[in-house]
């Protein structure tokens, strides 16, 4: 309540004659109008939910921090995938646990776009040789989102994977490969069903 008086008192005192208090106060819905949100629908289910609309307004500024590093971008992919995503989000409603659907759904894009967009703190790109040969090469570079990601890339294909919890190491799981790592060893696997290969850091 005091800092409210204060904030419209230095308004009144900066000669502006007015004070809007909902301008002073942080954003509590999603980035999208609520007024449109059709009822029963996962959007009504967003704007009621105060995680789920504080994910909202992060994607969003993820977004559109993308779109700039995207100006050039051609064909504009941007642009339909975060269309597509609106879809995968929405029929979320299919989902047993919606909410917990449409919860991943946003942390999974949000993480998405810092790494690929590279809006985010990196380290990296670190190099590797896999399975003893230094033509076997995998090159990570990681990236400090929440969670953890990282984007390896291994010949012309690349992979985002997303830190998962383990009991010792660090684990981490895209679409069809993921990275094992411990005592300074990783342990990959490239492709679905592909064996598990070995990889170190270059030197």
């Amino acid at each position: 309540m005091y800092r409210t008086i204060v904030i419209a008192l230095a308004a009144l005192a900066a000669g502006t004659g007015s004070y809007d208090a909902a301008a002073a106060e942080p954003a509590k819905g999603p980035a999208f109008d609520c007024r449109k949100a059709k009822p029963g629908s996962i959007e009504e289910m967003i704007c009621k939910d105060a995680e789920l609309s504080a994910l909202d307004r992060k994607l969003d500024a993820a977004y559109k921090g993308a779109l700039k590093k995207a100006a050039n971008e051609k064909p504009p992919i941007l642009q339909a995938t975060q269309r597509g995503w609106v879809k995968g989000r929405n029929d979320c409603w299919k989902d047993a646990d919606k909410r917990a659907c449409v919860k991943n759904a946003y942390v999974g894009r949000t993480v998405e776009l810092q790494a690929k967009y590279r809006l985010v703190a990196f380290t990296g790109p670190v190099r590797f040789a896999c399975d003893g040969d230094p033509r076997n090469e995998m090159v990570v570079t990681y990236f400090g989102t929440e969670p953890a990601t990282l984007i390896a890339e291994r010949g012309d294909q690349s992979s985002l994977m997303v830190q998962q919890p383990v009991a010792s190491g660090t684990s981490y799981v895209g679409r069809n490969e993921s990275i094992r790592e411990h005592q300074g060893k990783s342990t990959v696997v490239w492709g679905y069903q592909a064996p598990e290969m070995t990889c170190t850091p270059s030197k």
